[in-house]
């Protein structure tokens, strides 16, 4: 999935410097203003995301990127716009710790223009000031680029994600009527659905079952997406529960169901977790844990952290009890326990006692963590790999929309599913120390690439627009669909430029 960026020459040029440092980098070389790199999406105006970021890179006098941190307050960045005396942005300068540094900055209001001064001891470093030519969006205003192609340029997209091609494949062709009858019929009644149409970018929606509060999640997706780009008419189902549903199984009734999480054993429509979803919408918001702050909370260095497996989570599969068992039988290895019980019926002497919550960013004390599977796919494995921390994965069949692009002993240690070689392979892990950090790193390097906001946003797009390319018959707003409609945004609204120029032709 890399290909993604392939169309982003500085970026590449910068990740790559990135990745190969000049050998000697020394730790207590001092950033110079003039060598040191940025580049990023957030400096540019026509990328529109909740929270924009871009990326500094630290390096000295003779070109070579520092690989430790100068400190926290190394760089100061400011934003302003020169015709607005007070700009609604809350800025936040992250320490990757290894040289590097993640800007954020979500935006209150729209501006005019934008000016992002990023300085060294009071010294402008790289081009800044960098100059966004407005207008300049922010998250909440509704301005959708009428142009999907034009939009998908502006973002850097690639030109296709193989695991929509992989779940698309076995469609010839989608009937929104067909599907409108038949898929209530056969999973309304047990299961939780919305049912959604797109038209004129305004979405739809009807919900089926009893347990339907997750759609909270779709809704805000789709309500960001149009408001940045027209989305084309579609009509598609989305299943609200763990569980993927369209069974793996020749059939001539075989429906598109739209899931958070895939199987092998299932055909369902893979999107990004409701839980990634939400921590790209919401960053800089209401959640704590997303692939930004991740970056800034990786714990100590390497060679200072704990040599020991770490895991913490509920009862929610049997191979996580016999992982809190191996974990009390070599306590040496792997420091794993429960937060709580749930699912299952409990033999504290076993499995107990419980234990409180570890704060996430804490899990990088350890060197390695331990992903296992709970009712389906552990959706905290973004995170995880975004850490700097060499990721045990557990051999599974459910899977997450970049599953298929990981490659293990590359960007992970796999594991067997009923974790008979977990303590074999942390041992290999320990007596290979450098092998270990190399794929921790790599690993890290892949969630940088293709799991932040920008990656999101670009795969639910593409995976909406391919989709309705296989629509036989209309989407329609059906019986009992209800419109879901935009928050509004009294204090700060929004002049949107498009829509006037729509209305004077």
């Amino acid at each position: 999935m890399s290909s993604r960026l392939l169309s982003w020459s500085l970026l590449l040029f910068c990740l790559d410097v990135f990745r190969h440092e000049v050998p000697g980098a020394l730790a207590h070389s001092a950033p110079s203003a003039a060598k040191t790199l940025v580049w990023g999406p957030g400096l540019e105006a026509n990328i529109v995301l909740p929270a924009r970021f871009f990326y500094i890179q630290a390096v000295d006098s003779s070109g070579r990127n520092l690989t430790t941190s100068p400190g926290e307050k190394t760089f100061d960045v400011k934003i302003v716009s020169p015709v607005e005396h007070f700009t609604r942005i809350w800025i936040q300068v992250l320490d990757r710790q290894d040289g590097s540094f993640l800007v954020r900055y979500r935006m209150y209001a729209t501006y005019t223009d934008l000016h992002i001064h990023i300085l060294l001891k009071n010294k402008h470093i790289a081009k800044s000031p960098f100059i966004l030519t407005g207008p300049v969006y922010h998250e909440g205003c509704d301005c959708p680029q009428p142009t999907g192609s034009v939009w998908e340029t502006h973002m850097h997209c690639p030109q296709s994600f193989p695991q929509i091609d992989r779940d698309l494949s076995i469609y010839a062709s989608v009937d929104p009527d067909r599907n409108a009858q038949e898929i209530p019929q056969r999973f309304g009644q047990r299961q939780s659905l919305c049912h959604y149409t797109i038209k004129n970018n305004k979405v739809y929606v009807k919900t089926f079952g009893e347990h339907v509060g997750f759609r909270i999640f779709m809704d805000a997706i789709l309500l960001s997406l149009t408001r940045k780009v027209q989305l084309p008419d579609m009509e598609f189902f989305v299943n609200l529960g763990d569980w993927p549903l369209e069974k793996r199984k020749p059939t001539e009734k075989i429906h598109p169901i739209f899931s958070w999480c895939g199987s092998n054993n299932t055909r369902d429509i893979v999107m990004p977790t409701y839980d990634l979803t939400e921590s790209v919408l919401e960053t800089m918001g209401r959640v704590s844990l997303d692939m930004m702050s991740v970056q800034a909370n990786t714990g100590p260095p390497w060679p200072e952290k704990n040599a020991t497996a770490f895991w913490r989570g509920r009862d929610s599969r049997q191979e996580r009890l016999e992982l809190v068992k191996l974990s009390r039988a070599h306590p040496n290895m792997i420091d794993a326990a429960f937060t709580n019980f749930f699912f299952f019926q409990h033999d504290e002497s076993l499995y107990g006692p419980l234990v409180k919550h570890v704060s996430f960013f804490d899990f990088f004390k350890y060197k390695y963590q331990i992903n296992i599977d709970g009712t389906v796919a552990a959706y905290r494995l973004p995170y995880l790999l975004a850490g700097d921390s060499v990721v045990l994965k557990q051999d599974s069949g459910y899977y997450e929309h970049f599953y298929n692009e990981l490659r293990p002993w590359e960007h992970y240690i796999p594991i067997r599913a009923d974790l008979g070689d977990l303590l074999e392979k942390i041992q290999w892990a320990r007596e290979h120390d450098e092998e270990a950090k190399k794929i921790a790193l790599a690993g890290q390097q892949f969630a940088r690439n293709n799991l932040m906001g920008n990656s999101i946003f670009c795969y639910y797009y593409r995976l909406f627009q391919e989709y309705a390319k296989l629509q036989v018959t209309e989407p329609k707003i059906r019986e009992g669909m209800e419109l879901v409609e935009q928050p509004s945004d009294d204090l700060f609204p929004c002049y949107c430029h498009r829509k006037k120029a729509k209305d004077e032709l």
